[in-house]
């Protein structure tokens, strides 16, 4: 990776990130590729956005009781040999501009050999345009989907969410506001769409209670934990704040090749978690008709829940997310959405809000949907990036199980 200490701009000598060793337990693992950002400093508060709600989230409850005596651990997924990463110093998550490579020890189960991998960048915005006002909203039959019985959601029903964020705190390149994020994302939560504390999960490496550490385990207990009794008319809510990266993919479903990962806060033991397992654990389960919305503020995150379609900011569809051979298998009669903070092949950046750090994405989501409760899947796509530009170059994506009209209110 390379990275600029200047704190701003691209215009000072680059400082070339040192490169750990190679693993001795995978002597031929090729080391990741990182790229980084400058560093951001603490700006003064942004217009239309109250220091109050940034820097006082909700007091977070314990994890819940139903959580807490889950266990997911009967959850296995073998898709192939897999080697694993390993590193002296590296993340991917919002390029904090801090970046390093990883080479992980072997453990009971294998992962994909790395190819790429990226930290969440750190700029300072600029003050905040106010999204246009929201169009009239249109209602017409819906878009065919690949699965016979889909079935669009009401969100009617119960109402469950999971929020990680994850600061990698102690580790080589530390991010910054990651916790933040999820704590932000539970308040608004509560606040804005009347959801539970009792019923949200919150992971992040600060809590003092062990189900509450984002480890693997624990992520992936909370994930089932998430869609259990799952029924029509549901609205599960998934928020993920860290690291991301990208790895060969070994069982076709990409058609650039390479499954995109999440990093639990142990991954240099445990290891990341793959697209292809938060599909099989979030989605596939899903009955007709349930809702999950996930955003994912993380790099290379586009498409990381191996949704087949991406809409652009104008209501078109981007090509082809899978290949062929894995449509019918990614395929679902569930009403799943996903708001990711960057495509595939981009960083998704750390800020300074009101002196705070917070993920730009996470913070666009929040920031639109509190300045315009009311708006289509089109508009909130465009509202999220206008918020980001011009200062940063990531470009958040809409990716969805089925055809939709960008044009209809988006629900959660």
């Amino acid at each position: 990776m390379m990275w600029n200490t200047s704190g701003g701009g691209h215009t000072s000598p680059p400082v070339a990130m040192p490169v750990p060793a190679h693993s001795v337990l995978t002597p031929g693992l090729p080391v990741p590729e990182h790229r980084g950002r400058p560093l951001s400093m603490a700006g003064p508060p942004s217009p239309g956005w109250t220091a109050e709600r940034v820097t006082t989230p909700m007091p977070l409850p314990a994890p819940p009781i139903s959580y807490v005596d889950s266990d997911g651990i009967s959850y296995a997924h073998t898709p192939a040999p897999r080697g694993f990463l390993s590193t002296g110093n590296s993340h991917h998550h919002h390029s904090r501009s801090h970046s390093a490579t990883r080479h992980e020890e072997h453990i009971h189960h294998q992962q994909p050999t790395p190819v790429l991998v990226v930290q969440r960048p750190q700029r300072q915005p600029q003050p905040m345009p106010v999204p246009a006002p929201a169009k009239p909203l249109r209602v017409v039959p819906p878009m065919p989907a690949i699965h016979p019985q889909f079935k669009y959601s009401k969100c009617t029903g119960r109402r469950r969410a999971l929020c990680i964020g994850i600061n990698y705190r102690g580790q080589p390149h530390e991010l910054r506001g990651c916790i933040n994020d999820a704590k932000h994302v539970y308040s608004f939560l509560v606040r804005r769409f009347g959801y539970k504390p009792e019923d949200i999960v919150v992971l992040t490496d600060d809590s003092p209670h062990q189900r509450a550490q984002p480890t693997r385990r624990n992520m992936i207990d909370a994930m089932h934990w998430l869609v259990k009794d799952a029924r029509p008319h549901d609205s599960l809510f998934f928020h993920y704040s860290g690291h991301g990266g990208q790895t060969q993919d070994l069982d076709g479903d990409e058609v650039d090749g390479f499954d995109e990962t999440i990093y639990p806060l142990d991954y240099k033991r445990a290891g990341f978690i793959v697209d292809d397992e938060m599909h099989d654990i979030m989605v596939k389960p899903l009955p007709s008709g349930c809702r999950l919305t996930a955003v994912f503020d993380s790099c290379h995150s586009g498409t990381v829940l191996d949704l087949p379609y991406i809409y652009d900011s104008r209501g078109r569809l981007r090509g082809r997310q899978i290949s062929d051979r894995a449509r019918a298998r990614k395929a679902t009669p569930a009403d799943v959405i996903s708001w990711s903070g960057c495509k595939d092949g981009q960083t998704s950046a750390d800020t300074f809000i009101d002196g705070q750090a917070v993920g730009a994405a996470s913070h666009a989501f929040i920031k639109a949907i509190d300045m315009q409760p009311h708006q289509s899947y089109q508009d909130l796509l465009r509202n999220i990036r206008k918020i980001l530009q011009p200062k940063f170059s990531q470009k958040p994506q809409l990716g969805s199980s089925h055809p939709i009209d960008t044009s209809l209110r988006f629900i959660m």
